[in-house]
């Protein structure tokens, strides 16, 4: 990786400036078009490979969408960007911080996937298989009719499998672990608390954090706990493997 650039800019980089108006700008979309009974949602969200509603790219555009009931969602992951993505891409490079986003978030798609195919077992154990062939082969309408089955076992087994993840959580926590790696004993503060946390233990503890409500589950959490563990994890690996390549070329970490 390119060595540190003494005196980095305070000024937005391109990549991430443009990662934040896109972003910004297909939420303003996402939410106009859904005034009109028109939801992009369902056609760029991340839906499991068995879904009839998967697309090839899906796992690509499912990271420039957010949740349109409320500015929080796209407004925290884009501010994460904002803090953090600016000082990476001034650090690597504009080249190699895109790559490392989109590395990132296609790595959450996948765990978020496996996680999906996990998941889908389980509920199919408890059912039989005119139950199941039932949700397979309607389940994707039914939704899309906004009902449900009656039966709690087929209702599950239809939000998982036709139920679309949205936001770039994924990518953004990729980035968060590239700072943490790159910057580790840079103080930051987590408001309210009035103690600073060095940025590794900051990051080790949001992992932790993910992985605690991943493995709960609890009823009423929509969050894909996973896929942002996801993002980290294939963020790791990336950078594991620009550390080796950069060595063997002549570059250091």
């Amino acid at each position: 990786m390119n060595n540190y650039r003494a005196g980095i800019s305070t000024s937005i980089p391109p990549v991430t400036l443009n990662l934040i108006i896109i972003n910004v700008i297909v939420w303003l979309a996402q939410s106009l078009l859904l005034r009109r009974g028109i939801d992009i949602s369902d056609l760029l969200g991340l839906h499991y490979i068995e879904s009839p509603a998967f697309k090839i790219f899906q796992p690509i555009t499912y990271m420039f969408l957010h949740d349109t009931r409320s500015f929080i969602h796209v407004f925290s992951n884009m501010f994460a960007v904002f803090m953090f993505g600016r000082f990476i891409e001034q650090y690597w490079g504009s080249k190699r911080f895109l790559s490392y986003y989109f590395i990132s978030g296609i790595g959450a798609a996948a765990i978020q996937m496996l996680v999906v195919y996990f998941r889908l077992l389980f509920i199919k154990n408890g059912m039989s298989d005119e139950a199941i062939s039932e949700v397979y082969a309607n389940g994707y309408s039914i939704i899309m009719r906004g009902m449900n089955y009656s039966d709690p076992l087929q209702g599950n087994l239809n939000m998982i499998l036709n139920s679309a993840t949205i936001g770039a959580s994924g990518a953004v926590f990729g980035i968060l672990l590239a700072f943490a790696m790159i910057f580790p004993n840079v103080e930051m503060m987590i408001i309210p608390i009035p103690v600073p946390i060095k940025a590794k233990w900051l990051v080790l503890g949001y992992g932790i954090v993910e992985l605690f409500f991943g493995v709960a589950n609890f009823s009423g959490d929509n969050v894909a706990h996973f896929a942002h563990l996801g993002g980290m994890l294939f963020g790791l690996l990336a950078i594991l493997y620009w550390k080796k390549k950069d060595r063997k070329d002549g570059r250091f970490y």
